[in-house]
C-alpha cells in the first residue's frame, strides 16, 4: 500500500474546500435588464441605524458585485449572523459613491430593501434604468413579500398624488394645495405600517413617510408606531430608536393631548391666558403670518365666515402670528377682517417664542379644542375646516 505524505494530503483538501467555495450557490443573485453601458455596479448595504435607512450616503458597504455583460451579479459576503437583517441593494456606475441613494423619485429609485436571512437564497430580477420599481425576488418569503407590497404602494401612492405636480409656491397660493397632497401621499404608507404585523416593512414605510425625517404633520404616526413595536419587540435597537424620536417633548401638540395653558401677548398690549376664554363649544388655535398667502387667504375665506355663523353658537378663535412688524401685522389683520376674534404675536418673526413651547415650525396652522381644551384635530385648512366646524357644533346640540 502506497501511503500519500500528509503534506499532500492537507494540500488536496485545501484545493477540494476551495473548488468547493468556488463552485457553491452564490445567496443573493440575480439579473438587471437593459445593460446598455459598461461599468455597472451593485452593492450591499446595511444600514446600522433606522435614521440610516433609506438615506443617502449611509450605512455600511458590505460587499459589491459587478454587473456581467449579460445583467447576471451574484455576491458571496454576506452577514454571517443568524438573525434576519435588513440590507438595501443599490446600483451604480463605477466610480459614484456606492451609497447615494436616489430617494426624490421612488419610480427612479436605484435601490431597494430587502431582509436578508442566514441561509435563505435570493434570486433577484430587475431593469436597471427602473431599479426598485421593477425589482422582483423569486419565491421571496413573507417578509420580503411585505416590502414588495410596501414597493408597490409606494410606486402608486407617489404617481398619484406627486408625480408630474407642479405647484405655485413661490407667492404660497398653492402650498395648502401643495402639503394635502403629501398628506394623501403618506397617508397610504401610514395605513401600510399601521397595519402590518413585520417590523422591517413597516419601519421602511415609516422612513419613506418623511426621507427628510420630518414629521410635524403626523406626529401621531410616530407615537402610534412606538407603542405597537414596543410591545411587540421592545428590544430592538431600532425601536428604542423610534420611541426616542418619538417622545411626545420632541413633537408638536398631538391629537388628544390637552393643548398647554400658555399666556398670549396680545395685539391690545396685555395677555390672555387660554383656559380663560376656551369656547363653550369648540375653539380654534390659529397660526398664520401677515406674509403667507394661504394663511390671508383662510382668514378672508374661512375664518371670517365661521366667525360670524358660530361665534355665538359657542366657537372661539385665538391666533398667533410670527411677525417681526408690528404695522404689517395690524394692517393685515383689518384688511382681512381678523380683527373680529383674538389676535396675539410676540414680534419675534422666526423666533417665536409661542411656537416652540408647542413645537411647531410650519405654517399655516392649526389646532381644534373641544371644550375642555382638548385637541380633537389639527392643521385642517379651507372647506374641510367649515365642514369640521359644521358637523361638530351639530354633534354636540
Amino acid at each position: 500500500m502506497r501511503t500519500i505524505p500528509l503534506k499532500n494530503t492537507i494540500s488536496l483538501i485545501i484545493i477540494t474546500l476551495t473548488l468547493i467555495s468556488c463552485y457553491s450557490p452564490a445567496y443573493i443573485s440575480g439579473r438587471l435588464e437593459g445593460i446598455d453601458k459598461k461599468d455597472i455596479k451593485i452593492y450591499l448595504i446595511e444600514p446600522e441605524t433606522l435614521q440610516e435607512l433609506a438615506a443617502s450616503y449611509f450605512g455600511k458597504v458590505i460587499d459589491s458585485a459587478v454587473v456581467n455583460s449579460d445583467g447576471s451579479f451574484e455576491f458571496r459576503n454576506l452577514p454571517k449572523t443568524k438573525e434576519p437583517v435588513l440590507l438595501e441593494l443599490v446600483i451604480q456606475q463605477v466610480g459614484k459613491d456606492p451609497k447615494y441613494l436616489k430617494t426624490d423619485d421612488p419610480i427612479k429609485s436605484n435601490y431597494m430593501p430587502i431582509l436578508w436571512q442566514l441561509g435563505e437564497p435570493l434570486k433577484i430580477t430587475a431593469k436597471l434604468d427602473e431599479f426598485q420599481k421593477s425589482f422582483t425576488i423569486e419565491h421571496p418569503s413573507e417578509i420580503n413579500k411585505a416590502l414588495l407590497d410596501l414597493r408597490d404602494i409606494h410606486q402608486k401612492a407617489y404617481q398619484t398624488y406627486l408625480a408630474g405636480k407642479h405647484w405655485q409656491i413661490e407667492d404660497g397660493s398653492q402650498l395648502l394645495e401643495k402639503e394635502n397632497a403629501i398628506l394623501q401621499y403618506q397617508t397610504k404608507l401610514i395605513k401600510f405600517a399601521n397595519s402590518t404585523q413585520d417590523l422591517m416593512p413597516a419601519l421602511v414605510a415609516l422612513r419613506w413617510v418623511s426621507i427628510e425625517n420630518y414629521y410635524e404633520r403626523v406626529p401621531e404616526f410616530l407615537v402610534s408606531q412606538c407603542n405597537k413595536w414596543k410591545k411587540k419587540q421592545p428590544d430592538h435597537p431600532w425601536v428604542k430608536q423610534l420611541c426616542k424620536e418619538s417622545d411626545p417633548s420632541n413633537l408638536p401638540v398631538l391629537v388628544g393631548d390637552v393643548f398647554p395653558n400658555l399666556k398670549f401677548p396680545m395685539l391690545t398690549k396685555d395677555t390672555l391666558s387660554l383656559k380663560d376664554q376656551l369656547g363653550k363649544k369648540l375653539t380654534i388655535i390659529d397660526l398664520w403670518a401677515s406674509w403667507c398667502a394661504p394663511c390671508r387667504t383662510e382668514n378672508r375665506e374661512v375664518l371670517v365666515p365661521i366667525w360670524n355663523e358660530y361665534h355665538n353658537q359657542g366657537l372661539q378663535i385665538v391666533a398667533y402670528s410670527l411677525e417681526s412688524d408690528e404695522y404689517s401685522w395690524r394692517a393685515a389683520i383689518e384688511r382681512d377682517g381678523a380683527n373680529r376674534w383674538f389676535q396675539s404675536s410676540d414680534l419675534q418673526g422666526d423666533d417665536a417664542p409661542f411656537l416652540k413651547k408647542i413645537r411647531v415650525r410650519t405654517i399655516p396652522a392649526n389646532f381644534i379644542l373641544d371644550d375642555k381644551g382638548v385637541v380633537i384635530a389639527k392643521n385642517v385648512h379651507g372647506r374641510a375646516l367649515m365642514d369640521l366646524v359644521k358637523s361638530y357644533m351639530k354633534k354636540i346640540d
